[in-house]
């Protein structure tokens, strides 16, 4: 007899526990709740919303019969747009999954993340762990199966508004820019402070600071050795921190506010959500304000500065054995070790340690000569740094004996290097024919409206028009010249002071001194040296013994 099959019965087990808000229950069938809550700006306002947002939280969650406070996490004048640098926020999240969180409250999306990417990858994060969040304003609970769509839709929303805010209030700055608005970051900048008048007035003790930095890279200290005298004489920086970097020191000498002007837009924004700040290449426009506020170094001081530093920055790398042209190091400890030059091949000298029979003798020698023998140079001797050092000194006094005469010569180099070219017109004239030119360009700008098609108007406009340029290219030319007069100006009469404060010659050989006066020596032989002088033709050929 066939055995029929036995009929399969299904029985539904009715659900007995909710997947909805407030599901998630400890042994004793109360939930950990916390709320998150955030306000954007240090304001007097939102300080006293950030405060209210606190206390309404913690009396709803201990009102609630099945909940008990986990804790109240609240972020203060903090971006919603990044979760890098909120801190009770991450310190919630660690909460989290710690186990120490079953239900987060916050009042909306936008308080949470305006980060759609941030927002839906911590909601998604929590609800593998059967976390949920309850946004109140948009009545979302991230449990329920719709919710990811909705969240979606309004962290979109709330990214959108913060991308638009940011657009408006970069657009406000760079119209502040525009109208030659500058802004202090008193904290970062030494020397400065602000004014009862709200403008920036200089702080001597600080300036002094300032003056300093500038005066010992211009004698020939690198950064670094500036950073250890300050470091070791105990000032210290902006911040107040009595530990100076490099940067910090670098910083100051490329800073054009010191100088009295003020460069704006030197970086940008790329966008609200990275924060990333890129440096300004060309991307933006920038403005250039003169003399926007008291200048705590000399405009002629500060241009020094910035041509000794991409002097140093273009220096050739000293030793080539690779053949390679590679960018040099610029070294502060020795003077002679920027000046001092084979007179056969050209090559710089080099500072050596010669050990021989248990004695140490310091000398220099010609680069190409040590790394290549006699392939390129064949003669170059060696120096003896003692000699070599004496046999300076020696000229160094020698002008200070001839002051008078040193000082005749240099004011006639001044005034053949410095003396104006150009046509005959002085600065005024042209800038007078500038004025005319452009009075008389607008006329026919207006003539042209009435006349379009007339040729005669067009080419008169172009001819004009060519003519403003190569005046201004001339007035350009002229302006760029009398800076360069009134530099060279400082600098010789910064040089003739020297002199003077030493008309009883120098005692011993210093390299600060070598920085100074001399621009180059020239190893001519064994027993001879030539030394040229700075800001003057002179040349003196000294004998090494």
């Amino acid at each position: 007899m066939e055995q029929t099959a036995q009929e399969r019965t299904v029985h539904r087990i009715p659900a007995s526990r909710s997947n909805a808000a407030g599901s998630k229950t400890r042994l004793h069938g109360r939930q950990r709740v916390a709320a998150y809550c955030r306000v954007s700006t240090d304001s007097e306002e939102q300080i006293n919303s950030y405060a209210a947002q606190k206390a309404y939280y913690t009396q709803k969650i201990e009102e609630s019969p099945d909940w008990e406070l986990a804790g109240i996490f609240a972020d203060e004048g903090i971006t919603g747009t990044s979760m890098k640098k909120r801190k009770e926020f991450n310190r919630m999240i660690t909460a989290c999954k710690r186990g120490g969180i079953d239900l987060i409250l916050t009042k909306s999306l936008s308080r949470f993340a305006r980060n759609t990417v941030d927002c839906l990858e911590t909601v998604r994060m929590l609800k593998a762990r059967g976390i949920g969040v309850i946004f109140e304003k948009e009545n979302i609970n991230t449990l329920t199966e719709s919710s990811e769509f909705l969240i979606t839709l309004f962290s979109g929303f709330a990214q959108a508004e913060s991308e638009s805010l940011s657009v408006n209030v970069q657009l406000g700055i760079r119209m502040a820019m525009k109208e030659g608005k500058v802004y202090f970051h008193y904290r970062s900048m030494l020397g400065y402070q602000r004014g009862a008048d709200g403008k920036p007035e200089i702080v001597q003790e600080e300036a002094e600071v300032v003056r300093q930095i500038y005066r010992r890279y211009l004698e020939g200290c690198s950064e670094g050795q500036i950073q250890k005298e300050l470091t070791q004489a105990g000032i210290a920086t902006a911040k107040g921190v009595k530990a100076w970097s490099h940067q910090i020191v670098h910083n100051i000498l490329t800073n054009e506010k010191y100088a009295g002007d003020a460069l704006l837009q030197k970086t940008f924004t790329t966008d609200c959500i990275s924060k990333k700040v890129k440096k300004n290449t060309g991307e933006l426009p920038q403005y250039y304000i003169k003399d926007n506020h008291p200048a705590i170094i000399p405009q002629d001081i500060y241009q020094r500065v910035q041509e000794e530093m991409a002097r140093r920055t273009s220096k050739r790398k000293i030793l080539q054995k690779s053949g390679k042209t590679e960018q040099g190091k610029y070294s502060a400890k020795y003077a002679l070790s920027e000046r001092l030059v084979c007179g056969e091949c050209g090559s710089p000298y080099k500072r050596c340690t010669w050990a021989r029979n248990g004695s140490k003798q310091i000398v220099w020698r010609c680069v190409s000569r040590l790394e290549f023998g006699k392939k390129y140079c064949h003669n170059s001797p060696t120096m003896a740094e003692d000699k070599l050092h004496a046999a300076i000194l020696t000229a160094l006094n020698q002008v200070v004996e001839a002051g008078d005469g040193l000082r005749d010569e240099l004011a006639e180099t001044l005034r053949m290097v410095c003396a104006p070219k150009g046509d005959g017109d002085n600065l005024l004239e042209l800038e007078r024919k500038l004025e005319v030119l452009t009075a008389r360009q607008t006329t026919l700008l207006d003539q042209a409206l009435t006349n379009m098609d007339d040729l005669t108007i067009t080419e008169q406009l172009r001819t004009l028009l060519e003519e403003k340029q190569r005046i201004q290219a001339q007035i350009d030319t002229m302006r760029r010249e009398a800076v360069s007069r009134i530099s060279e100006d400082s600098r010789m009469a910064e040089y003739t002071a020297y002199l003077e404060e030493h008309l009883n010659g120098f005692p011993h050989y210093d390299d600060e001194l070598v920085r100074k006066m001399i621009e180059r020596v020239t190893v001519v032989d064994r027993e001879t040296i030539r030394i040229k002088f700075r800001y003057s033709d002179w040349e003196i050929e000294q004998t090494v013994c």
